[in-house]
């Protein structure tokens, strides 16, 4: 079992910074694909950013240049640096965690990010 544990979620104005945070516990392998997902209301989950425990990374189209995520291996975390923030960033956004033993992964409680225009 892995557990992942969002934060840094909040209410932003448009053009502004949030970071979140993601720590993950529990049996967590070495090698892994830890990634953001959001969700806003009335829309399909959708793939934020993705990276590797080599530290590849992919973004969506509408995030990139904008959006940076990163990990600490030692501390079992990711992040992700969110800056020129849009009222369509508003969503819920999760943390998921995907290993060779675990195809399914695991997914975070959701951290709300709401920016007002």
């Amino acid at each position: 079992q892995v557990q992942l544990v969002e934060s840094g979620g909040g209410l932003v104005q448009a053009g502004g910074s949030l970071r979140l945070s993601c720590a993950a516990s529990g049996s967590i392998f070495s090698i892994n694909v830890m990634a953001w997902h959001r969700q806003a209301p009335g829309k399909q989950r959708e793939l934020v950013a993705v990276i590797t425990t080599g530290s590849t990374t992919n973004y969506a189209d509408s995030v990139k240049g904008r959006f940076t995520i990163s990990r600490d291996n030692a501390k079992n975390t990711v992040y992700l640096q969110m800056n020129s923030l849009k009222p369509e960033d508003t969503a819920v956004y999760y943390c998921a965690y995907v290993d060779r033993s675990n195809p399914a992964g695991y997914w975070g409680q959701g951290t709300q990010v709401t920016v007002s225009s």
